[in-house]
């Protein structure tokens, strides 16, 4: 859920943070600002190094609190985080009241974005935010983000279902056979229709499903609708 910063919360499970921010004595200082705070713990802090990802991976941690987005060795370092599929949440501050780099934050996997006007009450609320599983930014970019999503909701609304399946990653024969799949058809069936042994068809199924990282045929569908491709159940 998208959550406006409330100064007043009380902590709830404890929480670890790893602190990168170029500036030492603002790292210093945030330091203190934690150690002051029941159920916050700082692992770690540091500045913008080709080594920092290695001290984090060294040192699990539930929030990582960056203070840049133009840096790229903070982007390197968020993106190494995804393609680790680590847990650890990221909250960045000090931020300008821009949507572009917002949405760009968001698309990248941020889950806090905090202007430079913020408070040391709302970074403190934000890393518990996070780190329960919320999403903190202010109420006026998460307007913009709402209008992002319906925007890109009506762009993929209005492709047809050769574009819309092209753009997912899908041969005409793929395309072919989910339309299917999405309608019940067995194997069996589906062979008979498009003149394939069943064999062909089971291969082709499984592929698009290793394609769309699906677990089930139903599962494959769900995710290819929801990409534009397939009508709505």
């Amino acid at each position: 859920m998208l959550k406006e910063i409330n100064i007043n919360e009380s902590p709830q499970l404890p929480t670890s943070v790893y602190l990168v921010v170029q500036n030492r004595l603002l790292r210093e200082a945030l330091v203190r600002l934690f150690d002051k705070r029941a159920g916050i713990t700082v692992l770690g802090e540091s500045q913008y190094t080709q080594i920092t990802k290695e001290h984090i991976a060294a040192t699990p941690c539930d929030v990582l609190l960056l203070d840049s987005l133009t840096s790229v060795y903070a982007r390197n370092l968020i993106e190494g985080l995804n393609d680790r599929a680590s847990q650890t949440k990221i909250v960045l501050f000090g931020m300008d009241d821009d949507t572009p780099s917002f949405l760009k934050a968001v698309r990248l996997g941020v889950s806090g974005y905090l202007l430079k006007d913020a408070t040391s009450a709302e970074i403190i609320s934000a890393v518990r935010g996070v780190a329960s599983g919320e999403a903190v930014c202010p109420p006026k970019l998460a307007m913009s983000l709402f209008q992002y999503v319906a925007q890109d909701f009506r762009q993929r609304s209005g492709m047809d279902d050769q574009q819309a399946g092209i753009k997912i990653g899908l041969t005409y024969r793929q395309r072919e056979l989910i339309a299917l799949v999405a309608k019940g058809m067995t194997n069996k069936e589906i062979a008979a229709k498009l003149n394939l042994s069943e064999f062909t068809v089971k291969n082709h199924i499984h592929r698009i499903m290793r394609h769309v990282e699906a677990d089930t045929r139903q599962e494959a569908v769900d995710v290819i609708r929801a990409g534009g491709f397939l009508p709505s159940a």
